[in-house]
C-alpha cells in the first residue's frame, strides 16, 4: 500500500510537472500600489482625482469666498465716497501716498494697495490658505477624500493650486476696482509723487504690473504659513489667525529699531518695498531683497506642510 504526501517547498519537481515558486526570488508590489489596484473599479486613475476644477467651484460657492471678494470689490468705492465727502486729504507734515490719493486713478489706486497690503490683503490670503484642508478636517471630510482614493501628495497639490490661485485673484482685484473707481471719482493723470515730480500714465501702467507682481511675491509667507498651519490643525480659525498673528508680530519687531540689521530677516520688512518702484528711476535692491526672503520663508513653510500632511494621522 503506497502513501502520498503533500510536496515541500525544497522537492525537485517531477517531469512534466511546474516548478514551485521559490519565496527568494518572489517580487511582491508596493504595499500602497497593491491597495490602489485591489481597492479601486477598473479604469481608476490618479490624475481623474479630485479635478482643479471641481475644487475651484467647491471653494468659489463658499461663503467666505464671496464674502471676501465683496469686500475686496466695495472697498474702493467706500474710500472714493470717503474723499468726496472728507474733501481734499491732508497728511501729518510726511509726505505720503494721501496726499496724492486724489490727483488721478493710478494715485488713488496706489493709495488703496498702499492702505491694504499690511492687514486687508493678509487677511484674505491667510484666509484662502488657511481654510482650505483645515476646514475639511473639521467637516470631518478630509478622510473621506483620501478613501476616494485621493494621493495626500495630490489631494494637497490640487488644494494648494486652488488656494493660491484665488489669492491672486484677490490681490489682483482690489487695485483693479480701485482703479475703476479713481478713474470714476477723479479723472484720469500722470501719476504725482508725494515728494514732488510726475510720472506719465503710459509709464506707471507698466509701473503697476511691477507694484502688483511685487504685492503678490510679499504674500507668499502669509499663504504658506496659512496653508502649513491649515494642515497642522483642525480649526480654521486657527490657522488664518496664526497667519495674521505673525504679521502683527512681526510689524511690532520691525518697529524695535534696536534689532538693527536682523529687522532684515522679518518676513514684513520689505513688504512696501513696492514703493520703490514709484521713483522716477526704478531702485530694485528692496524688491530683490523682499523677493528673495520671501520665497525663501515659502518654499520651507510649503514643503514642511507636505511633510507633517504626509505623516499626519488622518482622523477626522
Amino acid at each position: 500500500m503506497t502513501t502520498s504526501r503533500e510536496p515541500k517547498a525544497g522537492d525537485a519537481a517531477g517531469p512534466g510537472e511546474p516548478e514551485a515558486a521559490s519565496p527568494a526570488v518572489s517580487e511582491e508590489p508596493d504595499a500602497a500600489e497593491t491597495h490602489l489596484t485591489e481597492t479601486s473599479p477598473a479604469g481608476y486613475s490618479v490624475r481623474r482625482t479630485l479635478p482643479l476644477r471641481v475644487e475651484a467651484i467647491r471653494q468659489f460657492r463658499r461663503r467666505r469666498t464671496l464674502i471676501a471678494f465683496s469686500i475686496l470689490l466695495v472697498l474702493p468705492w467706500v474710500l472714493v465716497g470717503a474723499f468726496k465727502i472728507g474733501g481734499s486729504p491732508s497728511g501729518n507734515g510726511v509726505p505720503s501716498l494721501v496726499d496724492v490719493a486724489t490727483a488721478g486713478a493710478l494715485n488713488f489706486t496706489l493709495f488703496a494697495l498702499f492702505v491694504s497690503t499690511g492687514f486687508l490683503l493678509v487677511v484674505a490670503v491667510a484666509l484662502f490658505c488657511g481654510d482650505t484642508v483645515a476646514s475639511e478636517a473639521g467637516w470631518s471630510s478630509l478622510r473621506y477624500l483620501l478613501a476616494a482614493p485621493v494621493p495626500r501628495a495630490r489631494l494637497l497639490r490640487q488644494k494648494l493650486i486652488v488656494a493660491l490661485s484665488y489669492s491672486v485673484a484677490a490681490v489682483v482685484t482690489l487695485p483693479l476696482m480701485s482703479l475703476v473707481a479713481g478713474t470714476v471719482g477723479f479723472g484720469w493723470a500722470d501719476v504725482e509723487l508725494p515728494t514732488g515730480g510726475t510720472v506719465p500714465a503710459s509709464t506707471a501702467i507698466g509701473r503697476m504690473g511691477i507694484v502688483i507682481a511685487y504685492s503678490l511675491t510679499a504674500q507668499l509667507v502669509v499663504a504658506a504659513l496659512a496653508f502649513l498651519l491649515s494642515v497642522v490643525t483642525d480649526s480654521p480659525l486657527g490657522a488664518v489667525g496664526g497667519a495674521v498673528g505673525l504679521v502683527i508680530v512681526s510689524n511690532i519687531l520691525d518697529a524695535v529699531t534696536a534689532l538693527g540689521s536682523w529687522r532684515d530677516f522679518l518676513p514684513t520688512h520689505w513688504m512696501y518695498s513696492w514703493m520703490d518702484a514709484l521713483q522716477p528711476q526704478i531702485q530694485w535692491t528692496g524688491m530683490a531683497k523682499g523677493a528673495a526672503i520671501s520665497v525663501t520663508y515659502a518654499a520651507v513653510l510649503f514643503a514642511l506642510a507636505f511633510r507633517r500632511f504626509h505623516n499626519r494621522d488622518i482622523v477626522s
